[in-house]
């Protein structure tokens, strides 16, 4: 087989889930598979050797100004001129124009689901784009990739398509999460990050489902509560953003307690998760939750919401909360703070989870799809 993997946003710098997702993928790929050839279709940017040629996989830069222009313009040209058996489009949309057959990786549909103008600019165009494109394409895929059962029934539900239409295919930690030994190596991260001896863990961003807002309140709310509250570590957020929502809850007196992180490197990840006392991941909504896997695979005990899918990743082996209840979300901190056999209980809990998901398993199912299509 000839496939063709669309990647667009893998060489950008800040990486997020979807293009974590895609790089592991496409490594895993590279390692079993030997016998089908892949080009990868890209757009340059500034991280351009987290992936690697190989004999039978190529890279082919793509040229294109903004998202709809690079993927309904010039991708179809490129997909057409390399002659593909099968294109896998990874991240929620695709091109209108193709002509063969069609995955597509749908991580979730919350922009389906309902219309919100409260994240960046950037955000808002990209899920108005999406809305667009969305309807227009599932129905010509061979098949859609999700990440859960419980996005499974969503979409499947939202677009009347038969259930065998779509493909659980579950996210997967890296083998680069895993606890550290290396003191030195935990000792440079913590001065490069000015992190504390302990510190709960956050990775924040300003998209409405992430929960920011109510996450810092509810941190006020936990730092009142305790003698010793430990402080936060909150990433890709900035000061002046979380500085308004202190004010807006009227919070003072726990500025010293918060430290501002612009943008955690994910080179970088497994280490913080290390040195983190405790991670947070209370998100409104959420197709699977990688960070959830990532945090317990590095032993450090989760907390997370009992929405979506995160109970599903999560299993027994987090402590659930309400994410739309502040004092919950507070009072749940207090508890794991608070109490050390807890936290050793998760933390081995945690890690036998994280061992269920592997990209190998993840890797091994795309290719079975693939397969099953172009024999029909």
């Amino acid at each position: 087989m000839k496939i063709g993997i669309e990647a667009q946003r893998i060489f950008r710098k800040k990486k997020h889930g979807m293009e974590v997702v895609t790089i592991e993928l496409i490594r895993q790929l590279q390692k079993i598979d030997k016998d089908n050839e892949y080009v990868i279709f890209v757009k340059n940017d500034d991280d351009n050797q987290c992936i690697q040629e190989t004999a039978n996989f190529k890279i082919v830069i793509v040229p294109g100004i903004s998202y709809p222009d690079w993927e309904q313009i010039h991708l179809p040209k490129a997909i057409k001129k390399e002659k593909l058996d099968l294109v896998h489009f990874t991240s929620n949309t695709a091109s209108l124009s193709v002509n063969i057959p069609m995955v597509l990786t749908l991580h979730d549909i919350i922009y389906m689901e309902s219309i919100s103008f409260s994240g960046t600019h950037y955000q808002n165009i990209g899920n108005l784009y999406r809305r667009f494109i969305l309807p227009r394409i599932i129905k010509k895929c061979d098949a859609v990739i999700t990440v859960s059962h419980y996005e499974q029934e969503r979409i499947a539900n939202h677009f009347k398509l038969p259930n065998d239409k779509i493909k659980v295919v579950y996210n997967a930690k890296s083998d680069a999460f895993k606890e550290i030994d290396n003191k030195d190596l935990l000792l440079d991260i913590r001065q490069k990050y000015s992190l504390p001896s302990e510190f709960i863990l956050f990775l924040g961003n300003t998209a409405p489902k992430k929960n920011s807002k109510r996450l810092i309140h509810a941190y006020g709310l936990y730092a009142k509560k305790v003698t010793n509250p430990l402080p936060i570590v909150i990433a890709d957020l900035s000061q002046d953003y979380i500085v308004s929502v202190l004010k807006e809850y009227n919070i003072q007196g726990i500025e010293d307690k918060i430290i501002v992180q612009d943008y955690i490197l994910h080179k970088d990840l497994p280490a913080i998760y290390n040195l983190a006392s405790v991670f947070i991941y209370p998100s409104l909504r959420e197709s699977f939750g990688l960070p959830i896997i990532e945090a317990m695979a590095c032993g450090t005990p989760v907390i997370t919401s009992n929405t979506s899918s995160m109970p599903e990743v999560a299993d027994n082996a987090a402590i659930l909360i309400n994410p739309l209840n502040a004092e919950d979300i507070a009072n749940k901190l207090e508890t794991l703070t608070s109490d050390n056999a807890l936290r050793q209980d998760l933390i081995k809990k945690g890690y036998e989870r994280s061992k269920e998901f592997s990209w190998n398993n993840t890797a091994k199912d795309v290719i079975d799809l693939y397969t099953n299509i172009l024999n029909r």
